[in-house]
């Protein structure tokens, strides 16, 4: 009876001791993958350097490894500010960033966990950097200009960033707003220009028709001058003589019976009248 108690007590010491060296065994080491980094803390306190990938002992029972993920991150975040004019400007920019791993033991005794990076870092210094690239353009010039704009938040945000072990690789803008009075503004002022450019059109047109009508008076009174001229000139009245024939032959006018040409003159204008009336045909 007593052998088997003895027995069955070893059994619970070997099994309690087996369990000890397993639970040991598994805290003596952690295995970081690619994209992995750690920082060990003994007994609260956290460790110079960080862990990269692989594996690596550790006190066991008594250490903790926190493990950050050093892979690209891409958070939304808002952010509001007054323009250089004092328009208000909101917008919301996506942010693609990653942890320095040579100071992620840093980012554990000051930040901590990712959460607590993305709202108690990453968050209020974006709205400062886009208060500084906001602040040095109009509102105009920021919808305008979009691509300044985010060079400027880009510099402001990777300086502010990059002392907090934060590595900003890309941001992108989102979203971009104003105010409800700076879009009616706007509206106003493309239908004012709108309607500008019309008046202007219409003042080309009518200028470009009143230049046509002087032309064409010019036209008329220099063929007239020319034509002048022509009767001046030595055979002007066959001109008019042979105008009259032509009238005559045409139709032009009442057809007459008799058609005289002036003896006496030579070149003189041919005389026309009409009897086609028989009450002058009477003897």
């Amino acid at each position: 009876m007593k052998s088997q108690q003895l027995g069955n007590w070893q059994t619970t010491v070997f099994g309690i001791v087996l369990a000890l060296i397993v639970l040991i065994g598994l805290n003596s080491f952690v295995i970081l993958t690619p994209g992995q980094a750690g920082v060990i803390s003994i007994l609260g306190k956290a460790r110079d350097g960080a862990l990269l990938e692989g594996i690596h002992i550790k006190p066991p029972l008594v250490s903790v490894v926190d493990v950050y993920d050093l892979t690209v991150q891409k958070f939304e975040v808002p952010a509001e500010s007054s323009t250089k004019d004092l328009q208000n400007l909101s917008a919301r920019f996506a942010i693609n960033f990653r942890l320095d791993p040579t100071q992620v033991v840093e980012v554990r005794r000051k930040q901590g966990t990712l959460a607590n990076i993305v709202s108690k870092i990453i968050a209020p210094q974006t709205q400062e950097a886009f208060k500084i690239a906001a602040a040095r353009r109009t509102v105009e010039e920021a919808i305008t200009k979009r691509s300044e704009l985010k060079e400027d938040f880009d510099f402001a945000l990777g300086n502010r960033l990059a002392k907090y072990g934060i590595i900003v690789l890309d941001t992108s803008v989102v979203d971009l707003n104003f105010s409800p009075e700076f879009a009616k503004a706007v509206e106003e002022k493309q239908i004012a220009e709108q309607r500008a450019q019309r008046a202007v059109y219409i003042a080309r047109e009518a200028e470009q028709q009143a230049q046509a009508d002087v032309n064409r008076a010019k036209g008329r009174a220099e063929a007239q001058r020319l034509l002048a001229e022509t009767l001046k000139a030595q055979g002007g009245q066959l001109v008019l003589q042979k105008e009259a024939i032509e009238a005559w032959r045409n139709g032009g006018s009442q057809m007459p019976n008799v058609l005289v040409m002036g003896s006496e003159s030579k070149g003189g204008v041919p005389f026309l009248f009409n009897l086609g009336n028989p009450e002058y045909n009477q003897p």
